[in-house]
């Protein structure tokens, strides 16, 4: 049943903005210690902000967190127009700036396409990849005109908190609506389009990734029903499926202790 969860107290973190050789100046937190690295990649409606229901929870799993911005959004400069940069190649070098060895991504919506970008590049440098209600970038035509049918025109122009909230939550959770909807109208700092990615998602490339996978959804998703998740999911060989039952496309606001439990039992195991 879904119900309103408190957000937890946050585990100390170092805040900063990384001046990156290729351009970006991005916002982060990073909890620090000593643990394996797990990186948040956020939505397009979000910012480095967005996991207050992961930062303590993941820190107390004994594991270094880190959340970032991307160009564009909460705390981080906007998109050059001269200089768009690839978010990809902007992750890369904030993993080196931090001294990131391997490390575990996690993303939602949007920022799947920037870590599938990132696994295609780097497969070295991931121990795995969770991808929450994302179809990671792929630019197949046939199945982005399937995912487009599925909803009315109009759709990109509906409210945020309607396009990508489940209706239970939306009925059981009108203040944890209202906490998302405060950090979706945060999350944008300036430009944020104009960065392409380094390689080209396809099926084939799909196909050639080596990282172990845990693709997520809920079953009350408007951008990825389950039956598009498990057509993306055929072309990942190392993959695993979840479906949250009543939740839509902000699964990690909507069910942080579901979502919290499957990723770190995943990310255990490599």
């Amino acid at each position: 049943m879904i119900e309103q969860t408190p957000l937890p107290a946050q585990a100390p973190a170092k805040q900063g903005v990384a001046k990156l050789p290729g351009g970006a100046s991005l916002f982060y937190w990073d909890t620090g210690g000593e643990g394996p690295t797990v990186i948040f990649s956020h939505p397009a409606t979000g910012s480095a902000l967005v996991w207050p229901y992961q930062q303590p929870v993941f820190a107390a799993a004994g594991y270094r967190v880190i959340g970032y911005s991307r160009r564009g959004h909460y705390g981080s400069a906007p998109v050059d127009k001269a200089r768009p940069g690839s978010a990809s190649a902007d992750l890369h070098e904030l993993v080196e700036h931090l001294g990131v060895g391997v490390f575990h991504a996690v993303a939602s919506a949007a920022g799947g396409a920037i870590v599938v970008d990132y696994a295609l590049s780097h497969p070295e440098r991931l121990r795995s990849l969770t991808l929450s209600s994302s179809v990671g970038g792929v630019c197949e035509p046939e199945y982005l005109a399937l995912s487009e049918r599925l909803r009315p025109p109009g759709f990109h122009d509906m409210p945020p908190d309607f396009r990508e909230i489940g209706p239970s939550y939306r009925a059981a959770c009108p203040e944890g609506v209202a906490a998302w909807l405060a950090l979706e109208h945060k999350a944008l700092s300036g430009e944020r389009k104009g960065p392409k990615p380094v390689n080209e998602i396809t099926w084939a490339s799909l196909e050639t990734m080596r990282t172990p996978a845990l693709l997520m959804t809920g079953d009350a998703d408007l951008w990825l029903p389950p039956p598009l998740l498990r057509l993306y999911a055929e072309r990942i060989p190392h993959n695993e499926v979840v479906i949250a039952p009543e939740c839509g496309h902000a699964l990690y606001w909507e069910a942080p202790h579901f979502f919290n439990r499957h990723v770190l039992d995943f990310i255990g195991r490599h």
